[in-house]
């Protein structure tokens, strides 16, 4: 017998012996068994069903990466906003005739600066764009006073201020100015042209100053001369502030030709 077979017969001659060894299976076994396969079996059905429907609503709401997200309905589509509370601050209704949103502040803003370019709340409405453009036919109807420090036209355009059924005023406490710098000056009208002036003067200052169409007198003795061709007449006032023309004369003719000072 060699040592390594003698080292190891005196080993297992030295190991304790048991009897009666009782051996315990380890696992679930059963019903225990059958359950968890069962709720596993159910979790998987159910994240099958949920996929499923996840994947149905996106392709039904058309909800994708590359595309704008789109909400349709065959009546009303609205967006509410509510507090902590759940009270109501905020809705935004789009429906077949009209676009209502409600709220205390509405406003729109630029996407690049977050520029404000309009706003409305209960006490006033903000436009903040660089321009205001009204393209329509009628133009823009205001039911109440307009404030603004300048009104202008766009470039080759005209400026036309109008009231078609009223009257159209401008008052300013110190004064008035209305200037062509490059162009005329007419003012219209179909009866009476009234410049008035309570404490001051009205002052007319230019080369040349036309009055047309004014009434000419006549008189018995430029009236056997009137087949003649009369070039030059006399300016001639009648007491009420009437102006009226008459033939020049070697003298002055006004006084002779005053009858139609009875006229007016």
């Amino acid at each position: 017998m060699t040592r390594e077979q003698y080292i190891l017969a005196t080993q297992q001659n030295n190991l304790p012996r048991t009897e009666n060894v009782q051996l315990y299976p380890v696992g679930i076994y059963g019903w225990r068994k059958r359950c968890l396969y069962f709720f596993v079996l159910l979790l998987l059905v159910t994240m099958i069903v949920n996929l499923a429907m996840t994947i149905w609503i996106l392709k039904v709401m058309n909800f994708t990466v590359d595309s704008p997200l789109v909400l349709q309905s065959d009546r009303n589509v609205t967006v509410n906003a509510r507090n902590h509370m759940g009270q109501l601050t905020g809705q935004l209704t789009v429906g077949a005739e009209a676009v209502e949103a409600q709220c205390k502040r509405f406003e729109v803003r630029t996407s690049e600066d977050d520029r404000l370019l309009f706003s409305a709340d209960e006490d006033e409405i903000t436009i903040g764009a660089e321009k205001l453009k009204v393209t329509g036919t009628e133009g823009a109807v205001f039911g109440h006073s307009v404030e603004t420090p300048h009104i202008r036209a766009e470039p080759s355009q005209d400026l036309r201020l109008e009231s078609p059924t009223r009257s159209l005023i401008m008052e300013a406490p110190r004064g008035v100015q209305v200037r062509a710098a490059a162009g005329d000056f007419k003012a219209t009208c179909r009866k009476e042209l009234h410049l008035q002036s309570t404490e001051g003067e009205i002052f007319l200052n230019a080369d040349t100053i036309r009055l047309g169409n004014l009434p000419t007198g006549s008189s018995s003795s430029t009236a056997s001369s009137s087949n003649s061709r009369q070039t030059v007449y006399e300016l001639c006032v009648c007491p009420n502030g009437k102006l009226y023309l008459s033939p020049a004369g070697v003298g002055s003719t006004c006084q002779s030709s005053s009858s139609i000072c009875l006229w007016s």
